[in-house]
């Protein structure tokens, strides 16, 4: 089978590529441009619009290798396709081809249909490497169209009160999944700089977004502040003398959710997949062998297991046992 590493980064050395290294590697496949998956590699593997985002967050130059989703490709020798993640705008995973064998490749992803990220897309492999941030049974979450009514319901509430509502969402994907969320009911965003600046982004590929408005301090009242985390108790805020602030965050289905990040009030709406689909992911796979990074991955590889699937945590720990 194709032989997989963990090495700080996902490490495939028959062929000499990285998924998602946390540190500057020579070659590596980059499935998206959340902060925490970027880092200046010399040669990337990356969808197109990953690459527009990469560009935007990460000073300097590399060498890009832009598939198209759902078209193999050869590279360096490798069959590679990639398909979208579902996660955020450009998200990908990575599928491998080999004459006998097979591997794919999540990244971050999620099964529910958001509305400002291509839908996620599968395929059948032997060798499955998942991410399983939310891996455990506690992290189920509710519907989707049940969580943006609690959130367009807090908004308005707080407008009425002559309070400003602010919602709290990562700049790139999450912030665009609220304004989508957002749509139709009545409401004008207003965007923190780091948002806007992504959200123009979108629109340069045909992503259509509610009238919103770029951040003003002197013109708030009545409006939808859509803040990164980062915002939360920053000086741009503490100068709004009524507000209210909500985490939008898959975080928020724990009981303590508003005290961890010192808010009003807490939404669980994710851009990753909740436990039920991950189970729900494997079975669509259909792997020999599974295995799990981030958030609870040995506890998801346990549960694995326990339904008689080779499963394990991708970490230092278990190298020996891979």
């Amino acid at each position: 089978m194709i032989d997989v590493r963990y090495e700080r980064g996902v490490f495939l050395p028959q062929q000499n590529l990285w998924l998602d290294p946390w540190e500057a590697k020579e070659f590596a496949f980059v499935s998206h441009a959340h902060i925490d998956h970027i880092a200046p590699h010399r040669e990337i593997i990356v969808s197109e619009r990953t690459a527009r985002l990469m560009r935007a967050r990460l000073a300097g130059k590399r060498k890009e290798i832009i598939l198209p989703f759902g078209q193999e490709k050869d590279v360096r020798g490798m069959q590679v396709t990639l398909f979208p993640a579902g996660h955020i705008f450009g998200s990908a995973q990575l599928f491998l081809r080999t004459e006998n064998d097979s591997l794919l490749y999540t990244g971050d992803f999620k099964l529910r249909r958001g509305q400002s990220a291509e839908p996620a897309e599968w395929t059948a492999a032997s060798t499955l490497i998942m991410e399983t941030t939310y891996g455990i049974p506690r992290y189920r979450l509710p519907p989707t169209e049940e969580v943006i009514a609690q959130i367009i319901a807090f908004c308005r509430d707080a407008i009425e009160n002559d309070e400003v509502p602010v919602l709290l969402g990562y700049s790139l994907g999450k912030a665009q999944e609220i304004l989508c969320a957002l749509a139709g009911a009545d409401l004008t965003p207003m965007l923190h700089g780091s948002v806007y600046q992504m959200t123009r982004i979108y629109e340069q590929y045909g992503q259509e977004f509610c009238h919103y408005l770029r951040y003003h301090p002197n013109d708030l009242a009545g409006k939808v502040l859509i803040c990164p985390p980062s915002a939360n108790r920053s000086r741009m805020l503490e100068k709004i003398p009524r507000k209210r602030v909500a985490m939008i965050s898959g975080w928020a289905v724990d009981p303590n959710a508003i005290y961890r990040y010192q808010v009003d009030a807490a939404f669980p709406l994710s851009d990753h997949a909740d436990y039920d689909d991950l189970l729900r992911y494997v079975e669509l796979v259909g792997p020999k062998r599974v295995f799990t990074l981030h958030g609870f991955a040995a506890q998801f590889a346990r549960d694995l297991r326990a339904r008689g699937i080779e499963a394990w945590a991708l970490t230092e720990e278990n190298q020996m046992e891979l």
